[in-house]
């Protein structure tokens, strides 16, 4: 089987959902962006594309009638190159990395991309006019059951403190802070957004600014601060808004090549693909779903998990909860404080901030992380990265990537 080359990796900045800087931007808008600045970051010519797959949580309204498609006539690519939107609910953008990624491997595209996008903003989490069976939800209300649940439900069975959570969520933060200071997030496009103004006489106005910064980070945040935070979910809880992945809107888009379309179009992989696999979990504590597709996605490439701890390796661990995250780096080895902590030179475990602080766009997100992910690599010389994702309903996602000299 051929190697799958990624040659670009970009996402526009996330941003709080409601009142963030994306918050009046149409998905369309912003995923177009995404796609226009990977084939622009490389001077590619978008004809050269085979396909594109674009990964969404919640599929329908403005972000409906197959985005993947629509995306690509909106942004004036050649009607040659056809796309299809992908749903794997929060790894919806890593589905589409690995289908694409898969096509170039088995010979069936040359060139492809990927993408992921979601505004939160505007088709709310869980979609607007949810329709479940109800004898299937009566017998199975598990399989609904609210996210910040199932992260309470990990803490509470797992032994995860708020203590804990705490402190994990604090570190996310601060590690945010210093990559921004420090410009770490070189895979953000500048991304023009949407405003609409009342003005005097009533009359309302789109204006239009450029936004080039994940808004949700919180440099100021302290421990004693996140102590004083309510439980969001359960009254007697310890799950917060504090510990928990902020709701924001974005988009992502990848451009995945064979070996010989890297020669023909002069391109430098940036990293390929080694591994990818999925995993099922118990539908009300998803957040655990790595813990089970790590070690599977080990085991499919040849890894011992000792390598977790010692290998040149760095993770995109999505922090949907801090529980979740806490929990399955136990599961895998890497809990240690010297894994995760902000000031930790042994630091392998989201290097740049997670989910907590940067924003969990859902189905975009398998796609956001990724481009972080890449821009890490290169960036720190790392020979291996894996991205992992919890699934709502249950199921984890990982994959590992090496970095190509």
């Amino acid at each position: 089987m051929r190697d799958a080359y990624i040659v670009s990796a970009v996402r526009t900045p996330g941003c709080r959902r409601g009142k963030g800087a994306l918050a009046q931007t149409r998905p369309e808008k912003l995923i177009v962006q995404a796609m226009k600045g990977a084939v622009e970051r490389i001077k590619l010519d978008p004809a050269a594309i085979d396909d594109f797959m674009l990964g969404c949580a919640f599929p329908e309204a403005e972000q409906g009638l197959n985005l993947g498609r629509v995306a690509l006539q909106m942004a004036k690519f050649p009607d040659s190159v056809s796309g299809a939107t992908v749903n794997r609910f929060c790894s919806s953008g890593l589905e589409s990395i690995a289908i694409s990624a898969l096509k170039v491997m088995a010979g069936w595209s040359e060139v492809n991309m990927a993408g992921g996008c979601e505004s939160m903003s505007i088709v709310p989490m869980g979609g607007n006019l949810p329709r479940p069976m109800a004898e299937w939800a009566k017998e199975n209300p598990d399989v609904y059951i609210s996210m910040g649940i199932t992260a309470e439900n990990v803490a509470k069975r797992y032994g995860i403190t708020r203590e804990m959570q705490d402190e994990f969520a604090y570190h996310s933060n601060m590690k945010a802070a210093t990559a921004q200071k420090n410009k770490y997030f070189t895979e953000i496009i500048p991304t023009t957004a949407d405003k609409f103004v009342e003005k005097p006489d009533g009359t309302i106005v789109r204006e239009t600014f450029v936004q080039d910064f994940d808004d949700g980070v919180r440099a100021e945040t302290t421990i004693d601060g996140l102590k004083k935070l309510k439980p969001a979910f359960s009254s007697t809880g310890s799950v917060t808004a504090g510990n928990s992945s902020q709701t924001t809107d974005g988009a992502a888009a990848s451009i995945i090549m064979s070996g010989d379309a890297v020669k023909k179009y002069g391109m430098k992989p940036l990293v390929k693909l080694v591994g990818y696999t999925v995993a099922g979990c118990k539908a009300d504590e998803m957040g655990v779903g790595p813990a089970y597709a790590i070690p599977k996605l080990c085991k499919q490439v040849g890894w011992d998990l000792k390598k977790l701890q010692t290998e040149s390796l760095i993770f995109e661990l999505n922090e949907a909860f801090a529980s979740q995250a806490i929990y399955c780096a136990q599961q895998l080895g890497i809990a240690d404080k010297k894994y995760w902590a902000s000031d930790s030179p042994e630091c392998r475990i989201n290097l740049n901030g997670g989910a907590i602080a940067l924003g969990h766009p859902l189905g975009c997100t398998g796609s956001k992380i990724f481009a972080t992910l890449v821009a890490t690599m290169v960036r720190k010389g790392v020979k291996y990265g894996i991205e992992s994702m919890c699934i709502g309903g249950g199921m984890g996602a990982a994959a590992l990537f090496e970095l190509c000299e």
